[in-house]
């Protein structure tokens, strides 16, 4: 087999990158072109992304790869899910789209389900309720921006609006789509009285193509400004099932986490588990490669530790090595947070808020950054057994493996306390699994691969896979009887 190349561009919600893909002889090799914080702005107290930011530094790397003789076939892109722009008649953005944690959407939220029932919504849509989901966010705008409402004539999804301005096509791809709570996971199609219902105009909803789909070659006005003229390819648009899609495992006893600022804890299954226990655990149904289900619950993953990082930055620069050294130097189970406390969401500052929490649920304020960083890991690998163990309930599956893929794979210390609250073995990498599974996409499009499980098998053969078992369980399990009473989980 030749060599082919393909480009991934990665865009997550604290930084974005440019990644190239060398495939040959089922083997990937992927390297860095190009890394960049993302920027969220204010406006008029409505926090938004950057838009043209993001495309601009996409802009960048073209050009330099053409300026270069970079040979590629392809390029794709992914993003974080929910987040999307409307577009008028003519085709223009009409405002930067909102940002997920905009402080709006949790009233919104309670607004439409004072209106509509709850468990309507999930029957239909298999969806979890988080405060930022597409339909809440559009519920939003009926309030806070009522003229963008009534102009729009399209929505495009966050990595749907970068293809759009790279090639000109309106069109959303089905694993982003999925994540707006507007979708059937039954029939893979909008559900256009969700929309109606609340006064809102179901005509902006995109057609829906399946991840490895061509939009066309790049607009030829960004040709002559000096980009390759490359084919875009709708991947699996959704960085969580890019993640999945190039999840190394095999057979039917493992499950994934692709752990990051979120943390995504879910199965792979060929149809949705939609009931009324699944309802009341929140877990969610988000189409993957192949029409597969995500079977899944959202959890906030490195966040509070990412923004605890901010704020101790003020007076003392710390990288993530050292806060690692400081949390295996502190004693354990010192404080129980609940990741997914709505004083986490996006306080102003987050040391502050989990000093604040510690107080309100009766514990002790954490005196250094060491317990602070290790009491952050250890609640979010306590959040993570009591979600399998919820995913045992409701799929009756037993699970010897957990496949923990993305940037939190580098983390070690995460990676054994994940093994030594739940009890089983975690296999860490690929840290750029987005990426590759952005890649491995493309290539299925080139026919370069043929089929999901050999993406899988490129992926085994491609990175190196690091295992992590519990030495401790029995004292965990001890010790997560009292995470669940502190933070009233169970």
């Amino acid at each position: 087999m030749g060599i082919q190349q393909f480009l991934a561009f990665d865009l997550g919600a604290e930084s974005g990158r440019a990644m190239l893909g060398r495939l040959q002889d089922g083997r990937l090799e992927l390297k860095e072109l190009h890394r960049f914080p993302n920027k969220t702005v204010v406006l008029e107290n409505r926090l938004h992304w950057n838009i043209y930011y993001l495309f601009e530094e996409i802009r960048k790397v073209l050009q330099v790869c053409r300026h270069n003789g970079l040979e590629v076939t392809s390029l794709g892109v992914d993003t974080w899910g929910v987040d999307f722009g409307l577009l008028d008649e003519r085709g223009n953005l009409l405002s930067l789209p909102y940002c997920y944690r905009h402080r709006s959407f949790p009233g919104a939220m309670e607004k439409y389900l004072d209106k509509f029932s709850g468990e309507e919504l999930y029957r239909l849509t298999g969806i979890q309720f988080l405060p930022f989901n597409s339909l809440f966010q559009l519920y939003c705008y009926l309030e806070e921006n009522p003229g963008i409402i009534r102009a729009a004539k399209k929505m495009l999804f966050t990595p749907d609006l970068i293809n759009y301005l790279l090639t000109g096509k309106q069109a959303t791809e089905l694993s982003i789509a999925s994540t707006s709570q507007m979708l059937s996971p039954f029939s893979r199609s909008w559900i256009p009285e969700l929309l109606e219902r609340a006064g809102l105009q179901s005509g902006i909803l995109p057609e829906i193509n399946q991840p490895g789909t061509s939009l066309g070659r790049i607009s030829r006005w960004l040709v002559e400004d000096g980009a390759p003229d490359l084919e875009v390819i709708q991947v699996a648009a959704h960085d969580t099932a890019s993640a999945v899609a190039a999840a190394p495992g095999r057979g039917e006893d493992w499950l994934y986490i692709s752990s990051g600022t979120w943390s995504l804890i879910g199965v792979e299954l060929p149809e949705p588990v939609v009931s009324p226990e699944s309802f009341a655990a929140n877990f969610t149904n988000e189409s993957g490669l192949g029409r597969t289900i995500r079977f899944l619950k959202n959890v906030t993953g490195l966040w509070p530790l990412q923004q605890c990082r901010k704020v101790w930055s003020r007076t003392r620069e710390l990288d993530y090595a050292q806060l690692m050294e400081m949390a295996i130097a502190a004693r354990p189970f010192q404080l129980y947070l609940d990741p997914d406390a709505p004083d986490f969401l996006n306080p102003d500052n987050m040391v502050e808020a989990i000093n604040s929490y510690a107080r309100k649920t009766g514990q002790k304020e954490p005196t250094d950054i060491g317990t602070t960083v290790r009491s952050i890991l250890e609640s979010l690998a306590f959040k993570t057994r009591l979600v399998v163990e919820e995913l045992r309930r409701l799929t009756g599956q037993n699970f010897s493996t957990i496949h923990l893929v993305g940037g939190g794979s580098r983390n070690r210390l995460l990676n054994q306390f994940t093994a030594e609250a739940t009890g089983l073995r975690v296999m860490a990498g690929p840290d750029e699994a987005t990426s590759a599974g952005n890649i491995l996409v493309q290539a299925l499009a080139a026919g370069a691969v043929t089929s999901r499980q050999e993406i899988r098998e490129v992926v085994r053969n491609s990175f190196e896979i690091k295992e992590f078992v519990p030495a401790r369980a029995e004292t965990w399990s001890e010790h997560y009887q009292d995470f669940l009473r502190v933070t009233g989980l169970k």
